[in-house]
Formats: structure tokens, sequence, C-alpha cells
């Protein structure tokens, strides 16, 4: 295990990632846009670029990121 490149605490069970959306230039330096759902964990990692959301008040927040395990969707 090692800890998430990113982790961002989200209020919505069902999430988008494009890798770059917070970046300038934006979805050009990033990957397809993928729907994500969080599960009874609390959390889903990115598959493309292992963006860790985490559900706020979930069992996962505040734990420590890099001792939970991958929970990879959106990427085959």
């Amino acid at each position: 295990m090692h800890p998430p490149l990113e982790v961002t605490r989200t209020s919505q069970s069902r999430v988008a990632c494009d890798g770059a959306s917070d970046i300038p230039g934006g979805a050009a330096l990033g990957h397809p846009r993928v729907w994500l759902q969080i599960d009874e964990l609390g959390y889903v990692d990115c598959g493309y670029c292992d963006r860790r959301f985490v559900l706020i008040g979930g069992p996962a927040d505040g734990a420590d990121q890099s001792q939970l395990p991958d929970i990879t969707e959106g990427a085959a």
C-alpha cells in the first residue's frame, strides 16, 4: 500500500474525475472523464490518476489514508 497521490474530500457519493479539473490547461492534460461511486467503505480511487475521493463524514474520513487499500474504479 502507498498513500494516494491526492485526496479529495466530497459530500457526494458519486463523483467525476478527469485528472485535470484543477490544472491550468484543463482536460487536455488529464484523462477521460470517469464517474466513480463511493461505497460503504467511504472512499474510491480513480483507476487512471490514483486520486482518492473520500466521503465527508464517512468511515474513511479522518483515517490514515496510507493504511487503506486501493479501491479503483473507472479504468480497466
